[in-house]
């Protein structure tokens, strides 16, 4: 099996130095930053270790326009709670593509659900981040972009 190139993790498991630098590309996209020897200092990195990985790590959403998201939902079996996930779909104008969701199991359905970033969507990582936070989402997993 080849090797993959990319991986999407959670900002959690991305180290430190990682998120600096997307700071402090987004200081230098800003205007906050003149130069990149500034944005390096606001955020507390070397310049060496932004020329470094500048080119390797960006914000999930600033890649997904254009593109077919799947993500997995562990999910309560509550009544309203999907109609909820897809009410934060919505609102992010996406276009729903697939949407399964399994029998539930001792009150928990997983949801497979594939979404078509199109241009002129919202923050697709702000809307992951909202799902994952609704009261009865137990866990969310981005299991492919295409």
């Amino acid at each position: 099996m080849a090797e993959s190139k990319y991986y999407v993790v959670k900002q959690k498991a991305v180290p430190e130095v990682l998120l600096k630098v997307v700071e402090a590309k987004r200081l230098l996209e800003s205007g906050k930053a003149r130069t990149v020897h500034d944005a390096a200092a606001q955020v507390g990195i070397s310049r060496s270790s932004f020329y470094k990985y500048q080119d390797d790590i960006f914000p999930f959403h600033d890649d997904a326009r254009g593109r077919t998201v799947t993500v997995l939902l562990q999910m309560e079996d509550v009544p309203g709670l999907l109609a909820s996930v897809l009410r934060r779909v919505a609102e992010s104008r996406v276009n729903v593509l697939t949407i399964h969701q399994t029998i539930p199991v001792n009150g928990v359905a997983m949801l497979t659900l594939s979404i078509e970033v199109l241009p002129g969507a919202e923050d697709v990582s702000a809307m992951l981040d909202k799902i994952e936070h609704l009261d009865g989402v137990h866990d969310l997993k981005i299991l492919a972009r295409e």
